[in-house]
């Protein structure tokens, strides 16, 4: 080797480093974590449809008993109404109302208390007369309870101007009144007893000439509502 000569040391070059474990080793991570999420997701699926459906059959037995248990008000009819001595030009001094009224419990398995009961009777939304009725008592289920009574005397308030126009409505052929049945009821299931509600069984009615009740109005079911 001359001394002109020189030496040009032969650098080996890096081997490229390849990651094919790694990439490998990131898609296996990848696709390992893709099934535990898919299958948390359906677990959490399965546990929320079977809630909803366990909800869905709690509602409806729900909604089938409050159908079968929940009270059903009672049920009044006009059976008969009549106005007697409306052919009287002064009938107003024995002026008589009698009626009859059946009241029926439709309730399949809950009885019914009426803790009172009283009868107003209504002329143009004025009130001519009023009674109570029957003493305080217990309906069965589905039991139907006859009502009747006679309005007369102190019990009414017609005098001879009120006579008056009864006797001008006849002449057209008919007078209307309205029967107003007032009670305070609870219902009873079992042990189980409601608190007092005030109930109305609004009769409406019209007679005759003859002071009868019309047949159209004859065995007529009353509006019940509660207040």
């Amino acid at each position: 080797m001359t001394p002109d000569s020189t030496t040009i040391p032969i650098r080996s070059s890096p081997v490229a480093r390849t990651q094919p474990m790694k990439r490998h080793h990131s898609k296996a991570s990848y696709y390992a974590h893709r099934v535990k999420e898919s299958l948390s997701t359906r677990i959490s699926k399965f546990i929320c449809a079977m809630f909803l459906l366990v909800l869905f059959f709690v509602g409806v037995i729900a909604f089938i008993l409050w159908l079968s248990l929940r009270p059903h008000r009672p049920r009044f009819h006009i059976q008969d109404f009549v106005v007697q001595g409306l052919d009287q030009p002064i009938g107003f001094e024995s002026a008589r109302i009698a009626f009859n009224v059946t009241i029926l419990n439709p309730n399949n398995h809950m009885g019914v208390y009426f803790d009172s009961m009283d009868a107003l009777i209504y002329y143009k939304d004025q009130k001519i007369g009023s009674s109570p009725l029957l003493n305080p008592f217990f309906q069965q289920p589905t039991n139907t309870t006859i009502v009747t009574s006679t309005l007369t005397g102190s019990s009414l308030t017609v005098n001879n101007n009120r006579w008056t126009e009864f006797t001008n409505d006849r002449a057209q052929g008919t007078v209307g009144f309205r029967l107003d049945i007032v009670s305070n009821i609870r219902f009873k299931l079992h042990r189980w007893i409601s608190k007092h509600h005030r109930m109305h069984a609004n009769c409406n009615i019209m007679v005759g000439r003859d002071g009868l009740i019309l047949p159209k109005f004859n065995h007529k079911r009353c509006p019940v509502y509660f207040t």
